[in-house]
């Protein structure tokens, strides 16, 4: 899958989370909703991009790419 289009949908879902009362909270729904539903190989693919650099990505949706990398 394109590392465009992947960043596309975490920066999407950051959005919808951003509502959360604090950033970290934001950072752990972005994350739970990858977990629940992105194919691991997306997320796999999402976190090789960001140990790259993870250009792109938004806040919460590198937080959420951090949080996922240090599981």
């Amino acid at each position: 899958m394109n590392n465009e289009y992947l960043v596309r949908m975490a920066n999407d879902i950051g959005a919808f989370f951003a509502a959360e009362p604090s950033r970290e909270q934001a950072a752990r729904a972005v994350s739970d909703h990858m977990k629940r539903f992105w194919d691991p190989r997306m997320r796999k693919q999402l976190l090789e991009h960001f140990r790259s650099g993870g250009a792109g990505l938004e806040e919460p949706a590198r937080s959420a790419a951090a949080l996922l990398a240090a599981e």
